[in-house]
């Protein structure tokens, strides 16, 4: 009997690109049986024509609003999960699709965090806002072929407001489903309201290793470590290709 593929769309972005790898090889590491990770990329959305929002200068990254288009992509069926790029895995996403199985019919299934962060600054100077229901889109997992999902058309995507997007207007509340914190664990956030808890996923979504400034958040060493082993894999990669290092 053969296993269904575990969809995972990672928001894809051109400053960040070496966050999209750290996640993607996370997430294949821990995975107990087939998952396919699939960068979202808004250059290529724009150009098959499934993105015409215009450039919003308050986004802060590239998959701000193309994350919503996880259930077109995935063809409108069965489970796809999305997360932003700068997350670590640790736990198998396996896991998490179990969870939301056990708890059907939802439309989507997310960490409903409180989350109000003093900063005002993160991600290399960018600004922080504060907004409700802050970061529950940052990690959805959607049943794509859940009638209230349709709202999300690509049409709809690029016209839409931020907030109607990520507040999940498009729901009522009971189509959303929770999964605990520690599959969306905020860096700096998390830690200070469950400090005895080991998360199985890493959001380092104040900023990481990967910007200057960033160096010592909490699991600094742990995304740096990953970071160098898909160094070495792409370095083995290219001896095996006859290329020299780059």
């Amino acid at each position: 009997m053969t296993t269904e593929a575990i969809r995972v769309f990672v928001g894809w972005d051109s400053r960040e690109a070496i966050c999209y790898e750290v996640c993607r090889r996370s997430i294949l590491e821990h995975a107990s049986g087939p998952v396919e990770v699939v960068p979202i990329k808004q250059s290529e959305l724009r150009a098959q024509g499934l993105y015409t929002r215009t450039d919003d200068p308050l986004a802060s990254t590239e998959f701000t609003y193309t994350r919503f288009l996880t259930p077109h992509l995935a063809g409108w069926q069965g489970l796809a999960l999305f997360c932003d790029c700068d997350f670590l895995w640790q736990a198998d996403v396996g896991e998490l699709v179990a969870l939301a199985r056990a708890d059907r019919p939802r439309a989507l299934w997310c960490v409903q965090h409180d989350y109000r962060p003093s900063e005002t600054i993160k991600m290399d100077d960018r600004v922080q806002t504060v907004y409700p229901r802050k970061n529950w889109s940052s990690l959805m997992l959607f049943d794509c072929g859940h009638p209230a999902n349709a709202a999300l058309s690509p049409a709809r995507v690029s016209a839409e407001t931020g907030a109607f997007l990520h507040r999940m207007q498009w729901l009522e509340d009971a189509d959303i489903g929770a999964v605990p914190e520690e599959w969306n664990w905020l860096e700096g956030w998390s830690n200070l309201n469950h400090p005895d808890v080991e998360p199985k996923v890493i959001h380092y979504t104040r900023g990481g290793p990967w910007f200057e400034n960033w160096q010592h958040v909490a699991y600094a060493d742990r995304w740096l470590a990953a970071a160098r082993a898909v160094a070495a894999e792409a370095y083995d990669e290219r001896r095996g290709q006859g290329r020299r290092p780059l």
